[in-house]
């Protein structure tokens, strides 16, 4: 699974091509002397890889590989995905195609 802090807080195995992403949290707050309630925030989209799955099998019964590994940063499109809530922290599933880049 991941490494450090988040390997104790997620105990997941998504399946296929499916990636488990911990958003990144938005930082500022305040933006222009105005506070912006969470429900008026941008959902994220971008995050850290913390599972994995084993890829997707293809027609002639291979395994693709995935191209994303744990602990890799990724953007991925704002509405993709489902959102899930394990041991209190907010996650998302998604497949490995909805993901656009890896940054590094």
């Amino acid at each position: 699974m991941a490494k450090g802090k988040a390997a104790a807080a997620v105990k997941v195995t998504p399946l296929a091509d499916r990636v488990v992403v911990k958003p990144v949290d938005e930082a500022e707050q305040m933006r222009g002397g105005l506070y912006i309630p969470d429900t008026a925030k941008e959902k994220p989209s971008q995050g850290e890889v913390v599972a994995v799955g084993p890829g997707k099998v293809a027609d002639d019964g291979s395994r693709v590989a995935m191209d994303v590994s744990v602990g890799d940063k990724v953007l991925y499109g704002k509405y993709s995905g489902t959102d899930v809530t394990l041991d209190g922290e907010e996650y998302l599933i998604l497949r490995e195609s909805d993901i656009l880049a890896i940054v590094s």
